[in-house]
């Protein structure tokens, strides 16, 4: 129980559905063990006693009680329902807001299939039970306990007979417990890979078909989905195993009911109808039994998810927001490194190794070096997607931990190399960091991004509805529309992570020429391959296995005989060639 110790703040809040819902199921539990009784009185009463007057008072009466029976049932199952219905909208909604709260850190090592099924089946998984599982529990126990009662009324030494079958019929639950829970941990796990397998192909398709890779993607998906497969037939295994076992026990304990029953009625110690009504009784005994492992069952899946759940509430938040942390609404964007070391995985190379620079208000400062430098990752310390591992960073004088997180990213305009899209017209996923912008300031921005023009082209203009991660547009046409998406947050410092990578050279120099004017009075970070997108940068670090190499302007570091002008070389040498072809 545990696990539901620790998820009790989402459904105790709601536990007077639980209890009102119970209460009717005193109702539904004690009219059932009616019918025996009625059954007992028909033959005992009216057959054999030839009390033929008392037929109209049992059948109205056994009406008014299925009456009453029906109208319980409706409100135990619906409030049962309700219960977990409004538990688990608290806990998706709190296992939502703590995804948005886990860093890149977290990010980098989960998986978006596992973590939809979380959300979804296993969320799921836990809201049956406490819908249907506690109630049956419940059910289950009354049901046995008054039948008991009843039997013990009807004949002492024949109820005894009926519970020496108790012990065994517990025992193979308990063990049925044991077995079943494992393989339904193994199915919960089993289905998220699964999902994982398909979230990535589909994200991943045009790279399957531009490889012809799709026959190995069905391979891939066959080997998770017989996993899957494996999986299932092993709970069914089990569960086929624990129903003849339980039924033939039950089947003994009617035998011998049967027997010592029907030598009591012979020996007039016990009224055929009596016999019949525990007949009636056992099986209101026997098969909640065998119930109970189909409960065990939605508690043992309960239980697998439940866990799964945890494992995401307890998630260590490594960008933690200090409690008396600024809020501040307009940042001069003077930005400091000191010292700065960071590690994405422990006991790994170092990412950043002792960075130090300052870029105060304004300038524009360039990042450039090989895949892997450590480019990115200094901009993604600016803004609190990693933590370092030792060293410290300030904007306008303060560490950047002082600033409460919102704030902070307010200010900061950030264009990633992969420009992602919402599934949501054009002018949403411009405004979608500044929701209350005017349709003129959405316009302006994508103007200075030179995106107004293709997108006025497009049938409904701003209106137009993209696709997933806006599909139906080039790449080119996503990082400009990604660019007027940043400017219109009218950040202090703005961060393009090879923003123009995926555009022409032509029209790379127009946003270029469009962006001087936005840089202008902003603290600017331009990563780059291409040397013509910094070249006109206040300062130029040159990276190489995360430490700084080189720094200065364009035109120094051309003089250096480093770094950067071997990068200058190889990405020029061609132009040059072919000039002095054509001058020779």
């Amino acid at each position: 129980m545990d696990t539901f110790r620790k998820l009790k703040e989402f459904y105790w809040p709601y536990r007077k559905y639980l209890f009102i819902s119970l209460f009717f199921l005193l109702f539904v539990t004690g009219i059932t063990v009616v019918y025996p009784m009625v059954l007992q009185i028909t033959i005992d009463e009216v057959i054999l006693g030839e009390r033929y007057n008392l037929v109209p008072f049992l059948a109205f009466g056994f009406i008014g009680i299925m009456a009453v029976k029906g109208l319980s049932t409706y409100f135990h199952q619906y409030l049962g329902e309700l219960f977990g219905i409004k538990s688990v909208y608290t806990l998706r909604g709190d296992l939502y807001k703590k995804l948005q709260r886990l860093s890149f850190k977290y990010y980098d090592n989960a998986k978006t299939g596992d973590l939809m099924s979380r959300l979804t089946a296993d969320v799921e998984g836990f809201r049956f039970f406490l819908s249907f599982g506690f109630s049956m529990i419940i059910r289950i126990t009354l049901l046995i306990l008054i039948s008991l009662s009843v039997m013990f009324y009807y004949s002492i030494p024949l109820a005894l007979v009926t519970m020496a079958a108790m012990p065994f019929l517990a025992v193979i639950t308990y063990r049925f417990d044991k077995k079943v829970h494992p393989a339904f941990r193994g199915i919960r796990k089993s289905l998220g890979n699964l999902n994982t397998r398909v979230q990535e192909n589909i994200s991943g398709i045009n790279t399957v078909k531009s490889l012809s890779r799709e026959d190995f993607e069905i391979k891939r998906f066959s080997g998770q989905n017989e996993d899957y497969r494996q999986q299932y037939i092993k709970t069914a295994s089990i569960w086929a195993k624990f129903f003849p076992l339980m039924e033939f026990i039950g089947n003994i304990c009617v035998v011998a009911l049967l027997s010592y029953g029907g030598y009591l009625v012979i020996q007039g110690s016990l009224q055929p109808g009596e016999l019949v009504a525990f007949f009636s009784l056992v099986w209101y005994i026997v098969w909640p039994l065998a119930e109970f492992g189909f409960v065990i069952n939605q508690f043992s899946q309960a239980k697998a998810s439940g866990e799964r759940l945890i494992e995401i509430l307890e998630q260590e938040e490594d960008i933690a927001q200090l409690e008396d942390a600024q809020e501040i609404t307009r940042m001069k964007g003077h930005v400091t490194f000191k010292d700065v070391t960071l590690t994405y995985v422990e006991d790994d190379d170092a990412a950043l190794k002792n960075i130090s620079f300052d870029a105060p208000p304004g300038k524009i400062i360039g990042l450039i070096g090989s895949t892997g430098s450590g480019k990115t990752s200094i901009t993604q310390l600016i803004t609190r997607f990693y933590e370092p591992e030792k060293g410290e960073i300030y904007i306008d004088g303060k560490p950047v931990n002082q600033y409460s997180l919102k704030s902070l990213r307010k200010n900061i305009g950030f264009v990633l190399q992969e420009a992602f899209l919402f599934s949501t017209s054009i002018k949403e996923n411009i405004r979608y960091g500044n929701p209350d912008a005017s349709m003129e300031e959405v316009i302006e921005a994508a103007k200075r991004a030179q995106a107004h023009e293709f997108i006025m082209e497009m049938p409904k203009g701003y209106d137009t509805l993209l696709g997933e991660r806006g599909m139906g547009l080039s790449g080119g046409q996503k990082q400009r529309i990604a660019i007027a998406r940043a400017l219109l947050i009218d950040p202090s410092i703005l961060i393009l992570d090879d923003a123009t990578s995926a555009v022409d050279m032509e029209t790379e120099f127009k946003i270029q020429q469009a962006l001087k004017e936005v840089m202008n009075g902003r603290t600017t970070f331009i990563i780059a391959h291409r040397i013509s997108s910094l070249k006109h940068a206040d300062e130029i670090i040159v990276l190489e296995d995360g430490e700084v190499v080189e720094r200065g302007v364009h035109d120094d570091l051309l003089q250096s005989g480093g770094v950067y002008q071997r990068i200058y070389d190889i990405q020029y040498q061609d132009r040059d060639v072919i000039m002095q072809r054509q001058h020779g």
